[in-house]
């Protein structure tokens, strides 16, 4: 499952994580620090929506 940044659209996906800010490959969205942020916008977890791989 990927998750949709809803302010910009950012979409984090687990298989290739955030290695620009941390985050390992392989890592799930709910495994991701609190504090992290939308690399694009600055958005919290709060503001990201899993989005099923059928939704795109």
């Amino acid at each position: 499952m990927k998750y949709v940044c809803e302010l910009c659209g950012y979409v984090y996906d687990p298989v290739l994580g955030d290695p620009d800010n941390g985050i390992e490959a392989e890592t799930d969205f709910e495994d991701i620090p609190e504090d992290w942020v939308c690399p694009l916008c600055g958005a919290t977890k709060e503001d990201f929506e899993a989005q099923n791989d059928s939704d795109e």
